[in-house]
């Protein structure tokens, strides 16, 4: 296919694009990396308007899973949820809290990354995955203040983490792909269907108590009264995944993973990513006709 560029009739001979089958997703990747500036600059500014304008400022960062951290606790305490081992029960729920609430701000950040951006998406051409994508990256600063909350608690507690520590790298990056992936997915479906903003903030509710942060996924796998189609239910979660392995890394064997229930949960996560990528690319087009 050709076509002739929009010019003089004198130059218009001159120029020839040539379209070849799978090029335009090459070239997609491409300007991805070309526009790596913007990527930042949006990521730069959303740090900045999130605690613009706040009276405590980037403490928004601490008091929030804080106040996670003390429901949850309390919630498990009131239960009576199984605690595996000597691990104080505070620093059982600290574990999950974190990246709970590393996911909860991400996804809804992402979800609505392109409704909050729409002047900018009808303005100027750039890969509009950008958008979501820097914001997920921005909530990995609310995880890295969350960390030092963490390890204040291990430290009040005398709890020091073994060799583990070392894998926590590849849970938060699998925490990162479950947000991002459904992030993405529900961003492209809310310039279309506006009513998304109101679904968000359910699943995010309805995510928290159905994921191992009051409890341990113990209680789920170890009991008998459960029916094992329910417990393949629970494992479909990606955070439950996510959530057991930061208390194995963090505190130790006294947390076990359960293997078959944190493969499915990978599965899931990887499956939300090529999925939401997936139709992020293919509605990506019209986004500024309806946005």
């Amino acid at each position: 296919m050709f076509g002739y560029f929009c010019g003089p009739p004198q130059q218009m001979s001159k120029y020839r694009t040539v379209l070849e089958p799978g090029s335009a997703n090459r070239r997609y990747w491409r300007d991805l990396w070309a526009y790596r500036g913007l990527f930042g600059f949006l990521a730069w500014r959303d740090i900045l308007v999130r605690y613009k304008q706040t009276t405590i400022g980037i403490a928004w960062s601490v008091v929030r899973p804080l106040l996670t951290l003390g429901v949850m606790a309390f919630i498990g305490w009131l239960f009576n949820s199984e605690v595996p081992g000597d691990v104080p029960r505070l620093l059982l729920v600290g574990a999950a809290t974190l990246p709970w609430t590393f996911f909860s701000t991400a996804f809804s950040e992402a979800a609505n990354s392109l409704i909050a951006n729409s002047n900018l998406l009808t303005k100027v051409y750039f890969p509009r995955l950008i958008v979501p994508t820097s914001s997920v990256i921005v909530c990995l600063v609310d995880l890295l203040i969350s960390f030092g909350i963490m390890a204040v608690l291990m430290a009040a507690y005398g709890f020091l983490p073994d060799w583990r520590i070392l894998l926590l790298p590849l849970f938060v990056l699998l925490a990162v792909v479950a947000a991002m992936g459904a992030g993405i997915l529900i961003a492209a479906l809310n310039v279309k269907y506006r009513d998304f903003r109101y679904i968000v903030p359910f699943i995010v509710q309805f995510g928290l108590y159905v994921s191992p942060v009051a409890f341990s996924s113990h209680d789920i796998y170890g009991s008998d009264r459960i029916p094992e189609v329910l417990k393949f239910v629970y494992a479909l979660n990606p955070m439950v995944g996510v959530i057991d392995g930061f208390r194995w890394c963090l505190l130790g064997g006294a947390s076990a993973i359960h293997m078959p229930g944190f493969l499915l949960s990978i599965a899931i996560s990887l499956l939300l990513l090529v999925g939401g990528i997936s139709y992020f690319r293919k509605t990506e087009r019209g986004f500024a006709d309806v946005i």
